[in-house]
């Protein structure tokens, strides 16, 4: 029985079923085998063969179709990404991974020219792995990519590493080997056409296996390059046409600003000349700076403790801390700060001096205030951090003004002060004549002699005994204290400010000192009120100042209770309690507290002769609890207790302590 061929129809039918769904070659050409094996007669099944043939020259013909669209796609985003352009490095980010992706390379990255270094560098990688790579430099004529750049010509390497037609050097190949590629192809980055135009870098393509770049493949990595030369390009017009701008700008902003500080300029100089013709004062011209310069002003006088401040500033430095009545260094920690802080404005006031400018410190501008070149104080700005040149300028010439008011102020202050430097002379030479009319005298001058005031008696050299009067008129400038030259000593009378004598002597010291040139020593007494404890004041402090020289003290300040028992001696109320307090209160103190016996000890030490044997039989202990307890002494007292000059006074402050009952 014989068999009917099969029809050729079926297999045609799958041929397009199988070209519609895109598959593989491999899948198209198995359609013939299937109709020979189904017994297709041989007319038929060449039928078949033929359409095979054409199904595999149509799909390779749609290949290249999505292949085109594909690319063309691409450079229409690349150049949409142009025509958007914000950022360069996103748009060349964009083309290598792009052109990576198109090609189906491994890696893909582009250099770019440096005209200074005269070579070129890495720009933007995409799929490398090697910092190595990533990080390398080619001069022009070196390696795929020197040679690209050097010629502005595509160059493709199927195998790099055994390629002879370029210049291998070690760098370059260290890099292309860490980064494991093999095939390369670069095309030149060029602005403008033919012989005129200019290579600005390079775009690659590289695969880690060998391989062999078609044309069609150098011609799209050359229509990406075009798209990065053209982003390029286009990003150095918008540089610099910004540029250009902001060069305009600013020099319009400049014509402005000139013109605006010129304008300020005047106003500034009609409105401080209008102040001063009206008699204004510093605190007028703090405020007419402050309002000027939009900020907050201080003036400070050449101690660098404020004179007048407007806003926050106004009650001194910014944590409230004022200057003392007469004195440079207030009690506890708050004085201390304002006196560091006052430290601080001195030291750029100096700056300002040395520099003929205005000077930026902690914050604040400082503006030294100067007749000729002594410091007369500092104009303080607050608030303006960025002061430009014209506002720069109205703030020194503002220290002028400043000047000149500072000058005329003093001016009165010494007239003011050479009227009530008789009032002090009468008050020290005769309190009893008439204390009424004294006091009477002294609220006229704008001194209240029933306030409890502080008395210093200040002592320098015969040479410069005229110097120290000047610094004490400075030193009291604002105070509302007054100063007298009496007997070769500098005298001066100032209010209480809740400090001690002691106190207000050292900070005196210190500061006529400074003000002087000279070493100065002062002693105080007080609080005294009134004029004939006013002069008791005096007589107690000469004769501390007498007492400091015999002690060697001098160039230093103190009062009569800081002197031990010579205080006792010399001050007016012989407390001899605070003096025994003073010299033996750890000890005191100390026993009070734990029952012990370290007075008695002491005192039996100093009465065996510094015995220690003899010591521990008069006090019924061992030897070793005697040397226990002056170790406990030694602590208690410190290092110096058994100094000649202290054992002295340890031994009388032991008897004045028996003898009141102790």
């Amino acid at each position: 029985m014989s068999h009917r061929p099969t029809s050729a129809a079926p297999h045609l039918r799958r041929l397009f079923e199988l070209l519609a769904a895109g598959v593989a070659a491999e899948e198209l050409g198995a359609v013939a085998a299937e109709a020979r094996r189904a017994g297709v007669d041989a007319r038929d099944l060449a039928e078949v063969e033929a359409a095979t043939e054409a199904a595999l020259r149509v799909r390779n013909t749609l290949r290249q179709h999505r292949r085109r669209e594909t690319e063309l796609t691409a450079l229409f985003d690349t150049a949409g990404d142009l025509a958007a352009l914000r950022d360069l490095d996103a748009v060349l980010r964009s083309i290598v991974r792009r052109a990576r992706m198109l090609l189906s390379t491994d890696t893909a990255y582009l250099t770019l020219a440096d005209e200074e270094a005269g070579d070129t560098y890495m720009r933007v990688t995409d799929g490398s792995v090697s910092e190595l790579f990533q990080n390398l430099r080619l001069q022009l004529g070196e390696g795929l990519g020197g040679l690209v750049a050097q010629t502005a010509r595509p160059y493709a390497s199927p195998d790099y590493r055994t390629d002879g037609r370029f210049l291998h050097t070690g760098s370059i190949d260290a890099g292309v080997l860490d980064e494991g590629l093999v095939a390369i192809l670069g095309v030149p980055l060029l602005l403008g056409s033919g012989s005129g135009g200019q290579v600005i870098g390079a775009l690659f393509a590289a695969d880690r296996t060998p391989r062999t770049f078609a044309p069609e493949e150098v011609a799209l990595l050359c229509s990406l390059a075009d798209h990065a030369a053209i982003a390029i390009d286009t990003a150095r017009t918008m540089a610099d046409a910004r540029l250009a701008l902001a060069e305009l700008a600013e020099a319009n902003a400049v014509i402005r600003e000139h013109s605006a500080a010129m304008q300020r300029a005047a106003e500034s100089h009609d409105r401080l000349t209008d102040l001063v013709l009206r008699g204004g004062d510093v605190s007028d011209v703090a405020a007419a700076v402050a309002g000027l310069l939009k900020g907050e002003v201080a003036v400070h006088d050449g101690s660098g403790w404020p004179l007048t401040a407007t806003g926050e500033h106004g009650g001194g430095f910014t944590d409230g801390t004022e200057r003392p009545a007469g004195a440079e260094v207030t009690a506890g920690a708050e004085g201390a700060a304002g006196a560091e802080k006052a430290a601080a404005l001195v030291a750029a006031a100096e700056s300002s001096r040395a520099t003929a400018h205005a000077v930026f410190r902690d914050g604040r501008w400082v503006c030294a205030v100067l007749a000729g070149q002594e410091l007369l104080g500092c104009l303080v700005l607050y608030g303006r951090p960025e002061l430009d040149d014209p506002d720069r300028r109205l703030f020194e010439r503002s220290s002028v003004v400043t000047s000149l008011l500072l000058l005329l102020r003093r001016s009165v202050a010494e007239t003011e002060n050479r009227v009530r430097g008789d009032l002090i002379t009468d008050l020290l030479t005769a309190p009893d004549r008439d204390p009424a009319g004294l006091v009477a005298r002294g609220r006229r001058l704008g001194i209240d002699l029933d306030r409890p005031h502080f008395l210093l008696v200040a002592r320098t050299g015969d040479a410069a005994r005229e110097r120290l009067a000047d610094a004490a008129v400075q030193y009291l400038f604002g105070c509302g204290g007054v100063s007298a030259v009496h007997e070769g000593a500098a005298v001066l009378l100032l209010p209480c400010d809740g400090t001690e004598p002691g106190e207000a002597a050292r900070a005196a010291a210190a500061q006529l000192g400074r003000l002087a040139g000279v070493p100065v020593t002062v002693a105080g007494a007080g609080p005294a009120a009134g004029p004939r404890a006013i002069a008791d004041a005096h007589a107690e402090g000469t004769r501390c100042l007498r007492a400091m020289h015999v002690l060697g003290r001098d160039g230093g300040g103190a009062c009569a209770a800081e002197l031990g028992f010579v205080g006792v001696l010399l001050g007016d109320d012989h407390d001899v309690d605070g003096f025994v307090a003073a010299t033996l209160g750890p000890l005191l103190e100390y026993d009070a507290q734990r029952g012990t016996q370290l007075v008695r000890t002491l005192r039996a030490y100093f009465g065996c002769g510094g015995s220690l044997t003899r010591a521990k039989e008069e006090l019924h202990v061992h030897v070793n609890t005697v040397v226990q307890r002056l170790d406990r002494i030694h602590a208690l007292l410190g290092p110096g207790w058994n100094t000649p000059e202290q054992t002295l006074e340890l031994q009388l402050a032991l008897r004045l302590h028996l003898l009141s009952g102790g």
